[in-house]
C-alpha cells in the first residue's frame, strides 16, 4: 500500500517533529506577525526540495513540489495564535506577550492548536518529499496566516496564491478538536458554521456617579442590549435552524464613581445557513439601535465588522474518498462521521474561489483515557478543555502521529494513483 510505504519512516521523524511542535507552542505569534513560524516553515520546506514562496498574504508560506504528471493537491495548515494567557502548566507552555494593534500588551498562546496543524503538515510534506517515487502529481503545502478572524485565506488569494500553485484539483485540511487523540471525525456537506463578528460602540453621556440623571449610562445600556440580544436565537431563529450568538467582550468605564461616555461590545453570530446568519445580523443591528434610542443615546451606535466566514462545506464525493483512505490506514474504529461543528474557519475560501472540491476533517487531540472517563461520567464539556481555553493542550502522542498520517493518507488518495 503506497500510503503505508510513505509513512514507514514516520517513527524515525517523530522525535524531531515533537521538538518542532513544542518550540512552536512556546513561541506563539498573532495574526500577520507569524514571522518566526513562517521562517521555520520556509526553511524546512526548502530543505525537503519544495519551491518556496514567502510573504503571500503578509506572512503566508507556500511550498510546491512538482513530481511528474498528475493532479495538484493542496494540504493546508494555519499558523496564528491567540491573545490568551496559557494555564496548562506544561513544561513548554507559552509565557510570551506582545503588543497588539491597539497598543495593549496581551499574552499569547496556541489555544486553538494551530501549532499542531503546522507540525503535522511539515511532517507530511517531509515524508511525501522523501517518497517521491511512490506518487505522481503536484503537492502544495500551504501555510496560512491570520485564520483567527483576520481574513488570512482571502488575503493569500488576493495576493496571487493560485498564480503560484496553479488551479488545484483538491484542497485538504484538518483541525485539532477535543475528541480522543488517535481518532478522526469527518462529515460530508456542512461541517463548520458561517460566522460574522462585530465590534460595537454604544454612546452614553458621561457624568458623576452621584448624578445619574445628568448623564446617559452606557453600562446600563450595554447590559440591556446584551440580554436582549440573547432573544434572537431564543425567539427569532426556528428550532430546526441551529444558531449561536455570543457577546465575547464588554468594556466600559474606569472608576466606580464615574458614569462613562461609551461602552464597547464584541460579538459573533453563527449558523450553518447564510440566510439565517443574515437575519441574525439584521436583528443585532435592530436591537442595538433600538436600545440606544430607548436609553436616549446622544449618538447612534457604531458597528465595525471583524470577520465574515462562509460555512465550511465538504464536497460529498471527495469526503467519502478521504474517509475511505483514512479507514484503510487508521482502522474503522478510529474514523467516524460526526455532527456539524458550530465553530468557524476560512479554509473553505480556497476551494470556493479556485472551484476545486475541498475536504476538512476533525483531528482528535484529547487524552484518550481522560476523555473516556469524562464520557462515562457525563462531564466531557466540563473536564475536557476546548479550543480557545487557556487549558487547551493536545497530547503530543498520538495526536501528531495521527495528524501526519491523516494528511498523507488523504493526499495519496489523489497523488498515489494520479487520479484527479
Amino acid at each position: 500500500m503506497p500510503t503505508v510505504d510513505v509513512l514507514r519512516s514516520l517513527p524515525e521523524a517523530l522525535p524531531d517533529l515533537e521538538a518542532v511542535y513544542r518550540d512552536l507552542h512556546a513561541h506563539p505569534e498573532l495574526a500577520y506577525t507569524e514571522h518566526r513560524t513562517a521562517g521555520i516553515v520556509a526553511g524546512r520546506l526548502r530543505r525537503d526540495g519544495f519551491e518556496v514562496t514567502e510573504g503571500i498574504g503578509v506572512t503566508g508560506v507556500v511550498g510546491v513540489l512538482r513530481n511528474g504528471a498528475g493532479p495538484t493537491v493542496v494540504l493546508r495548515a494555519d499558523m496564528d495564535a491567540l491573545p490568551v494567557e496559557e494555564k496548562t502548566g506544561l513544561g513548554y507552555a507559552s509565557t510570551a506577550t506582545t503588543t497588539d494593534e491597539t497598543g495593549e500588551v496581551v499574552p499569547l498562546m496556541h489555544a486553538c492548536g494551530h501549532d499542531v496543524h503546522v507540525t503535522c503538515l511539515l511532517g507530511a510534506a517531509h515524508l511525501m518529499a522523501a517518497s517521491a517515487g511512490l506518487w505522481s502529481g503536484t503537492l502544495v503545502a500551504l501555510f496560512q496566516p491570520a485564520e483567527e478572524g483576520r481574513g488570512g485565506a482571502q488575503r493569500m488569494i488576493a495576493d496571487g496564491l493560485f498564480d503560484v500553485t496553479g488551479k488545484p484539483d483538491i484542497v485538504l485540511g484538518q483541525h485539532v478538536f477535543p475528541y480522543p487523540a488517535g481518532t478522526v471525525g469527518y462529515r460530508p456537506g456542512p461541517f463548520l458554521a458561517a460566522s460574522d463578528g462585530f465590534d460595537v460602540r454604544l454612546y452614553g453621556r458621561g457624568a458623576h456617579g452621584s448624578r445619574p440623571e445628568s448623564g446617559v449610562d452606557p453600562v446600563v445600556l450595554a447590559a440591556s442590549a446584551v440580554m436582549r440580544l440573547q432573544t434572537i436565537v431564543a425567539r427569532e431563529v426556528a428550532a430546526n435552524e441551529q444558531a449561536v450568538l455570543t457577546v465575547g467582550a464588554l468594556h466600559a468605564g474606569t472608576k466606580a464613581n464615574i458614569i462613562a461616555d461609551h461602552a464597547d461590545l464584541s460579538l459573533s453570530v453563527r449558523s450553518f445557513d447564510r440566510k439565517v446568519s443574515a437575519r441574525m445580523v439584521a436583528s443585532v443591528r435592530r436591537i442595538i439601535e433600538a436600545e440606544c434610542a430607548a436609553s436616549g443615546s446622544p449618538r447612534p451606535p457604531e458597528f465595525a465588522e471583524l470577520f465574515g466566514f462562509t460555512p465550511t462545506v465538504n464536497d460529498p464525493v471527495a469526503t467519502e474518498r478521504v474517509a475511505g483512505g483514512l479507514r484503510a490506514l487508521l482502522g474503522e474504529d478510529a474514523v467516524s462521521a460526526i455532527p456539524p461543528i458550530m465553530g468557524s474557519e476560512d479554509f473553505g475560501e480556497f476551494g470556493e474561489v479556485s472551484g476545486a472540491p475541498s475536504v476538512f476533517w476533525a483531528l482528535g487531540g484529547a487524552d484518550p483515557g481522560a476523555y473516556a472517563a469524562a464520557l462515562e461520567a457525563g462531564t466531557v464539556d466540563q473536564e475536557i478543555p476546548s479550543n480557545h481555553s487557556p487549558l487547551f493542550a493536545p497530547v503530543v502522542r498520538p495526536t501528531l502521529t495521527t495528524g501526519v498520517s491523516a494528511l498523507v493518507a488523504a493526499g495519496m488518495e489523489w497523488l498515489g494513483d494520479g487520479r484527479a
